[in-house]
């Protein structure tokens, strides 16, 4: 490994998000996806986590309480993406958005993963994903990888669902 090369076992430890409103991230994060909260700290931010683990998402509303998301066109944050470890359990993720009534951006299948796209109350967007086995990833002739944008079967990742928690 070069000096210029980030180590291989380097990993996105979490995401931290401005919120107008920590109860209405919360009734998303915690209680739409499922995220259990590790901690809150009074009345303005939270932990949230899967696993056990410390924190995958905060959220504060130090500087934004009452705010407005950023307008289109603005630079920041385009979307948080949270991995999934089977097919089964994004399927489950997606009744929960459809129970919910939550409006889905898209949906699509990449070669390597399949994935949900959606924003948050803020208006963050936030990518639900799991990926396909590194044997299962499309590569060319010379083994390069070669992801796509193809239309995701829903119907197909609800029938997924009933194998949850596979």
């Amino acid at each position: 490994m070069s000096a210029s090369t980030i180590h291989p076992g380097v990993r996105i430890g979490h995401v931290h998000l401005k919120a107008a409103s920590l109860d209405r991230a919360l009734a998303f994060y915690n209680g739409v996806l499922g995220f259990p909260i590790t901690q809150r700290y009074g009345p303005n931010a939270a932990f949230l986590a899967a696993g056990g683990y410390h924190h995958h998402i905060g959220i504060n509303t130090w500087e934004s309480a009452g705010g407005k998301p950023p307008a289109p066109g603005s630079t920041g944050l385009y979307h948080l993406a949270i991995l999934y470890p089977t097919r089964a359990a994004l399927g489950d993720a997606l009744q929960r958005l459809i129970q919910a009534g939550i409006q889905l951006d898209g949906a699509a299948d990449h070669g390597v993963s399949e994935a949900l796209y959606l924003r948050d109350p803020d208006q963050n967007g936030v990518e639900l994903y799991w990926d396909r086995p590194e044997s299962e990833w499309p590569r060319d002739a010379d083994g390069a990888l070669r992801m796509v944008t193809l239309p995701l079967n829903l119907g197909s990742l609800l029938e997924a669902a009933k194998d949850y928690p596979a």
